[in-house]
């Protein structure tokens, strides 16, 4: 959705920005902390005359509510390291990338780089707000939700509907502003366009001799194997590290997490994605135990009953992703322990063709998100 009234300023990757003052962002809003249907979260006011570069333009995401596409944003962009602590949502360890409207940003020339910032202290209340602090906290709650049904939280998250507006993945011009923003390369945009004409492929040629090729092509090379590739185990096993934040790990080939899971790519009711293939083999750092998370569908609150955890400099690139590519949402995949090795206990781990994985229905053109259950 459009802002009304707000000029955009066209942020590009890199640009440098200052976060504008709480009373000029809360001016911005409505009587539901939102801009345009994009909510302005408590999360976000310690931010509040403080600079950032811009990480990626936001001008389309993924709906991970309803159905698998993209989603249109007008005058978003995304700040570098700026991610939800779920502070004023519960706890929720999710943490997602923030969504910024330009309105409540300005853009600052390299020159002013290193001048005196805005105050970050909040300016005097005005009562003419149509939401203040107080408000912009009410409304992180559902009014229908209570203590007894279960709280039911509102977030950018579980909004992103209302802010955002079906996207076409055959709409050319989103993959024009996805370079011309800066988000992807040129050389990524062929890559993938490459992959997708392989895929097309398969369907009118040796399916299983292709994907051998295809492994065996990008294990020289030291690519990334097919990533559509389905478990066949009717029970999944388990297996317990005890990893801690700060744990370095490494990330178990295709090979041997495929050997985990089951035939929907599942391991005890955590999806292994596509997106998750490129990280395979590497050696990563645990960022967070997770344990709850919002779910985006009702604003409940979900529990993990089981390990979880998430991984430094691990996101979902969305390069694999059917008919939402190069979102910039960045959101951090879940790993189960038993996809993971404690780096110290590796030793020369081979390398993961997945030549043997092969299973009857392998191709999986339409696998969704990762299911957070």
């Amino acid at each position: 959705m459009k802002n009304a009234g707000t000029p955009p300023i066209y942020l590009r990757v890199g640009d440098l920005v200052e976060v504008r003052s709480e009373q000029e962002i809360l001016a911005t809003l409505d009587d539901q902390g939102a801009l345009g249907g994009m909510p302005f979260m408590p999360e976000m006011l310690e931010y509040c005359g403080k600079r950032f570069r811009v990480e990626k333009r936001a001008d389309k995401t993924c709906n991970t509510i309803t159905v698998m596409e993209s989603r249109r944003i007008h005058d978003v962009v995304h700040l570098e390291g700026l991610r939800c602590d779920g502070s004023a949502h519960g706890g929720c360890q999710a943490q997602c990338f923030l969504f910024w409207k330009e309105a409540w940003l300005r853009r600052v020339k390299e020159r002013e780089a290193g001048s005196t910032r805005f105050r970050t202290s909040p300016g005097p209340a005005d009562s003419s707000l149509r939401c203040d602090r107080a408000r912009l906290a009410d409304v992180t709650r559902h009014p229908e939700s209570s203590q007894d049904s279960g709280i039911a939280y509102r977030c950018q998250a579980t909004d992103l509907l209302k802010a955002s507006e079906s996207l076409p993945w055959w709409d050319i011009r989103q993959y024009l502003r996805d370079v011309r923003s800066g988000n992807v390369g040129v050389k990524d945009l062929l890559k993938v366009a490459f992959f997708r004409i392989f895929q097309k492929t398969l369907r009118i040629t040796a399916y299983r001799a292709q994907i051998r090729a295809y492994n065996r092509f990008q294990s020289w090379r030291g690519g990334t194997p097919y990533p559509y590739l389905w478990g066949s185990l009717d029970k999944t096993p388990h297996q317990t590290l005890g990893l801690q934040p700060g744990d370095l790990v490494q990330v178990k080939s295709h090979e041997e997490i495929l050997a985990t899971l089951s035939t929907k790519n599942k391991n005890l009711g955590l999806r292994f994605d596509a997106e998750m293939v490129p990280y395979c083999g590497s050696v990563r750092r645990v960022r967070a135990r997770v344990e709850r998370i919002i779910d985006e569908r009702t604003g409940k609150m979900l529990t993990f009953p089981r390990d979880c955890l998430i991984l430094d400099g691990v996101i979902c690139r969305a390069e694999y992703s059917e008919r939402r590519l190069f979102c910039p949402r960045s959101i951090y995949p879940y790993w189960r322990e038993i996809w993971l090795k404690r780096a110290e206990a590796v030793a020369n781990s081979p390398a993961n063709p997945c030549d043997e994985a092969l299973e009857p229905g392998g191709h999986n053109p339409k696998m969704q998100g990762q299911d957070r259950l």
